[in-house]
């Protein structure tokens, strides 16, 4: 219209002038599907750029059925269950070869294998286990034991050039004048420290709590995983969602009574009610998922498929950095 031609679209700019007349387009495709084929062929064309060299063997099933999974995490995200033998359906059979078992155990830190590729692994600990000195501690928790331990696993690693996998179900630091004076700060500030400068590939997945500072230190969001993904059990929260309520609760009523308003029993229950309501719907993957905070919910069957297909495409992109813990002093 602007220089008064009268000319079709297609004759314009379409596919067929495009690519006989201008030469702008390289191929013409009838279809979606064609086009996809044709991408595929040209794509594994492509000659092969250095990796950086992963270790990876021919892969194994793993000693359980996957679908065993399913009966193992319970759905009282309170309750313990056997973490290992939930990994025994992750890993390649035969492959776990755990670092300090013994000591720091509400973290497990082993060496695996998963579809083939060399890996470490920090999953939390669900059931509840004894120190060397006999003292109960609490699955999911991690102590001052277990970050110093899950810290140095971590550097072994990034050494090693091994990837890391990080398995959460975890409640947060262990908290008390015992774990003050024991350091607590210190050993899990230790451990964080080793996450953020880690420089080999990392790889996240929630399976089930993923409350306050734990969230952190097992490598969520903010410490730049490949990818992190989410089991429908998942949960992921600031703290525990009964905690969260008994703690909004009290400043709610405190704004009340401020008010002057007459804080009766029921008020309270309808309050509580209420918020942890709110609060329980905003602690689901899905939830987190649609705010990128995951980068989805996955089932856990497609686990070992991400998680191999994640180090395979890093495999392809070089550490550009040196692993450098700084100049912390723990």
């Amino acid at each position: 219209a602007a220089i008064g031609e009268d000319i079709d679209n297609e004759s314009l700019g379409g596919a067929t002038t495009q690519t006989e007349i201008s030469g702008v387009c390289d191929y013409k495709v009838a279809n979606d599907h064609e086009c996809l084929l044709k991408i595929k062929d040209l794509m594994s064309r492509i000659g092969h750029q250095e990796k950086v060299g992963y270790d990876r063997i021919e892969a194994a099933a793993p000693e359980q059925l996957p679908e065993k999974a399913f009966g193992l995490v319970p759905a009282d995200r309170s309750k313990p269950y056997d973490t290992k033998a939930l990994l025994i359906t992750i890993v390649d059979a035969g492959s776990l070869s755990e670092y300090k078992p013994d000591f720091g155990k509400t973290l497990i830190t082993t060496y695996a294998r998963i579809d083939g590729w060399s890996v470490g692994i920090i999953a939390n600990n669900r059931t509840v286990v004894k120190n060397a000195k006999g003292e109960m501690q609490f699955g999911g928790v991690i102590y001052s034991d277990s970050a110093d331990k899950a810290a140095r696993f971590i550097m072994l690693c990034n050494q090693k050039k091994i990837p890391l996998v990080f398995l959460h179900d975890v409640t947060g630091f262990m908290v008390g004048s015992k774990s003050e004076h024991g350091g607590i700060i210190k050993d899990g500030a230790k451990m964080v420290n080793a996450v953020a400068n880690s420089v080999v590939p990392k790889f996240t997945i929630v399976i089930g709590n993923s409350y306050g500072a734990g969230n952190y230190a097992m490598c969520g969001k903010a410490y730049d995983p490949r990818l992190i993904y989410a089991w429908p059990s998942a949960k992921i929260a600031v703290m525990g969602g009964s905690q969260a309520a008994k703690v909004l609760l009290q400043i709610q009523s405190a704004t009340l009574k401020a008010k002057g308003e007459l804080v009766t029993p029921e008020v309270e229950a309808a309050l509580l009610k209420k918020i942890t309501d709110s609060y329980t719907a905003q602690t689901t993957p899905y939830y987190a998922a649609a705010r990128m905070w995951v980068d989805g919910v996955i089932d856990p069957l497609e686990t070992r498929k991400v998680i191999s297909m994640g180090i395979e495409a890093a495999n392809h992109a070089a550490i550009e950095k040196a692993f450098n813990v700084g100049i912390i002093q723990t």
